[in-house]
Formats: C-alpha cells, sequence, structure tokens
C-alpha cells in the first residue's frame, strides 16, 4: 500500500499523474496504482484546469492518500503537460519518480517489479511503451500502423546500448531517479517540447547516464483514444515529430496500399477473363507485399483483428501524417483547448502554450490544403 511520505520515511517512487479533463479514464489508472505492493508509494495527481469531474474523482481518492495538486497558471513558452507535470515534481518526495498518463492501467505489482528492473540495469531512467488497447475500427486499423513505424524508429536494443546516440521514451510510463531528474533540470529544461519524453530521454542519456525502453505489455496497458477526432488530434500533435522525413514516409505508405490493393484487384479482374498466368503472377505480387506487411504490423503487438485492419490504416496514417506536417507549418496544432503555434521550426518547437476557452473544436484546416507539399524534416535519435 502507498506509504505516508515523512521526512525520516520517504516513499521509493511518487508516481506523478497529470490530468486534464480525464473523468472517462482516471478512476481505472488510480485503481490500479492505489493496490500495488511490494513497494512504498506517493499518488500525486495533477489537476491542469480541468472543466469535467476529473478533480471530483481524483480527490475521492484522498482516503487511499491520492494527493490532488493543482497545476497552476500556465507560463508563456511551457507545454500544458510539462507544466502539470513540474508543479508534481516541486512536490514529490521519492527517490524514483513515475510519470504516467491517465488514460493508463497498472498490472498487479509492475510498480515494484519496474523499479527492480531499473535497478537491476542499472539504469536512470527506464520507460515501457505499453499494450495499447484498441476497440473501434478507426484506432484498430491506425494505431498497429503507427506504432509499428515507431518500433522501427526506436529500436529497444540501440535505445538501451550506453554506446548508441539513439535515445526514446514513452511518456505514458517514464520512472527516473529523482537525482537523473534533478541533473538534467527536469522538464522545466524541456518546457517547451511537445515530444517530452523523447526530449527528456535524450537528456538523460546524453548527461552520461543509463536509459532503459522496452514494450511493457507485462505492466501497463492504455487506450490512448476512445474516438476519431481525439485521435486525429492526438497524432496531428505528435507524428511530425516523431518521423525523420514525414512526407515521404506518407508518399510510401499510401504507395504501399495502392500496389498491395491494386495487386489483388488486377489479379481477380484477369483470372475472370480467363488469363490465369499474369493472374497469378499478380496475385503472387500482392501476396508477397501483404506478408512483408503483416510481418512489419506484427512488431507492434496488436490483436490479429487489429493488423487484418490495419491495412487499411496505411492510408489514413499518411493523412495523418500530412496533416500534422501541415499542422505545424501553419501553427494550427491544437490539443486538449489548447493551441500550440510554431516556434523557430518543427525540429525543435519553441512554442508558446495559449489556453482557449470558449472553443468547441480547433479551427480545421481545408482541404484544399492536403495537397500542398512540404519539406519539413525532424531528425529524431
Amino acid at each position: 500500500m502507498p506509504a505516508t511520505p515523512t521526512q525520516n520515511d520517504p516513499p521509493a517512487v511518487s508516481v506523478i499523474v497529470p490530468a486534464r479533463n480525464e473523468e472517462a479514464s482516471l478512476k481505472n489508472c488510480l485503481d490500479s496504482l492505489v493496490a500495488q505492493t511490494n513497494v512504498a508509494f506517493e499518488i500525486i495527481v495533477i489537476n491542469d484546469h480541468s472543466t469535467d469531474r476529473t478533480h471530483e474523482i481524483a480527490s475521492s481518492f484522498s482516503d487511499k492518500q491520492v494527493r490532488v495538486v493543482e497545476a497552476g497558471a500556465l507560463p508563456a513558452g511551457w507545454t500544458g503537460k510539462n507544466n502539470a507535470v513540474t508543479a508534481g515534481a516541486k512536490v514529490a518526495h521519492g527517490e524514483w519518480l513515475l510519470f504516467t498518463d491517465a488514460d493508463t492501467v497498472h498490472l498487479p505489482g509492475s510498480l515494484a517489479r519496474s523499479i527492480e528492473e531499473a535497478t537491476r540495469q542499472h539504469a536512470a531512467l527506464l520507460s515501457y511503451s505499453p499494450q495499447q488497447v484498441v476497440k473501434s475500427v478507426w484506432e484498430k486499423a491506425v494505431m498497429p500502423v503507427i506504432f509499428a513505424e515507431l518500433a522501427a524508429s526506436f529500436r529497444p536494443s540501440q535505445v538501451s546500448d550506453p554506446n548508441s546516440p539513439a535515445a526514446a521514451a514513452n511518456g505514458q510510463y517514464l520512472l527516473i531517479t529523482r537525482a537523473a531528474y534533478d541533473a538534467v533540470g527536469g522538464h522545466a529544461a524541456i518546457a517547451a517540447k511537445l515530444l517530452e519524453d523523447v526530449a527528456l530521454a535524450r537528456a538523460v542519456k546524453q548527461s552520461g547516464r543509463k536509459i532503459c525502453f522496452r514494450f511493457g505489455g507485462d505492466a501497463v496497458r492504455t487506450r490512448m483514444y476512445r474516438t476519431f477526432a481525439q485521435l486525429r488530434e492526438g497524432w496531428m500533435k505528435n507524428l511530425v515529430l516523431l518521423f525523420p522525413s514525414p512526407m515521404r514516409l506518407a508518399t510510401l505508405r499510401a504507395l504501399e496500399f495502392i500496389l498491395i490493393v491494386s495487386s489483388f484487384a488486377t489479379g481477380i479482374n484477369t483470372a475472370r477473363h480467363g488469363h490465369f498466368q499474369p493472374a497469378a503472377a499478380a496475385g503472387l505480387l500482392g501476396a508477397i507485399l501483404y506478408a512483408m506487411f503483416l510481418t512489419r504490423i506484427r512488431r507492434a503487438h496488436f490483436s490479429w483483428d487489429a493488423a487484418l485492419l490495419a491495412l487499411f490504416g496505411l492510408p489514413l496514417f499518411s493523412y495523418l501524417l500530412i496533416r500534422s506536417t501541415l499542422s505545424h507549418k501553419h501553427g494550427n496544432v491544437w490539443w486538449k483547448g489548447r493551441r500550440y503555434p510554431p516556434g523557430p521550426g518543427v525540429t525543435d518547437p519553441a512554442v508558446t502554450a495559449v489556453a482557449v476557452t470558449g472553443i468547441a473544436d480547433p479551427p480545421k484546416l481545408p482541404d484544399s490544403t492536403m495537397q500542398e507539399q512540404h519539406g519539413l524534416s525532424h531528425a529524431q535519435s
């Protein structure tokens, strides 16, 4: 059970949960956290100016030693999440800090095991990529495609190798020693970064400390988005920052979809006209391309039904990647009611968060802008 932090007996770990309008998921998250065993810990929920029942839900866990902290005013040049987690870190007492999102569910005993793993690996930072829970057709189609690309771009073996410059982390589960966090300046040092998890991991690794990163389906799971609108807004914020050549990747994945579908369509149509040899050749080409695609998708740890639907996620992924590129180019990046205008380029987004009230939905880019060509590049370790 959580230990009450005292000056003489601090908890081993402070669990810091930023929450902005998370009434749909926060209870399940906190239920899974307060049930952790075999380690002394405290839980700090940072209410980031929520307008729903987030504060009420978090406060209902006060008898289970969950503290609720208000995020405070958003300073110019800060993202909302960096401001919130910094507020939590300021009041944390643990030797370790676990930053985790409000839409996560933590498996029994995972907190103690993660600290044991980090200690065994001599890691100052340990991050898990959670098991992704997908339920809607949209989620099942596009999420496997995105995470397959991420798995190819951020290889855990390279990230966890002290001799490799590669650095990555997933902000849904990021465990770091207090000493390392303070040494690199914490989230205050990366206040403007939308991709704060990777930026923090890079800072820790560049400081000479070891980081570890792996798939963490044995520890934590999450459902990131519940509607297509949430999915679109979330990935429009992040996608262009995750890949070095976004427009090239969007084109390649669109072409991959066209080649697979056209190969099968050509084979079927040719066979209907009695031309079986060219039909077999076209079908074989489609089968080879599809098998290569499925091999890549299966590495992302999704169920078979999601992997099969992922073929139709290819054009959707291309669409989201293009929209993300254009959103950053035009300073039209929105997340949870805040707009992040561009700073000196997507590669180093020195953004200023602007709180927006009274706006139900962010303005949409006109469909005609989808045809624009844009050469933004984000060099990712």
